[in-house]
């Protein structure tokens, strides 16, 4: 799915587990609950101009390479980030 474009779609609690999602454009997606354990976001874009970001509420990105993914505006609702930590509730 690398350089995919998943403006707004919906992923809620899909298992993206070691996802190739290099470059892919995930604007105002959905990924409540979603599992993306070990995916590749590098590169991603998550937000838009306006910074509507994707939804990334209980979602899980441990191990997940982001690095130079866009996220301003994303939501990180006790999401559980790349280094394992995971964010406060909000």
């Amino acid at each position: 799915m690398a350089r995919a474009d998943l403006t707004g779609a919906d992923l809620t609690a899909g298992d993206l587990t070691g996802a190739m999602l290099t470059r892919a454009t995930l604007t105002r997606a959905t990924l409540v609950g979603a599992d993306l354990t070990g995916a590749d976001l590098t590169g991603a874009i998550l937000a838009g101009a306006d910074l509507t970001g994707a939804d990334l509420a209980g979602a899980v990105l441990d191990r997940a390479d982001v690095g130079g993914a866009i996220m301003e505006g994303t939501r990180w609702v006790t999401t559980t980030r790349p280094d394992g930590t995971v964010t406060g509730a909000g």
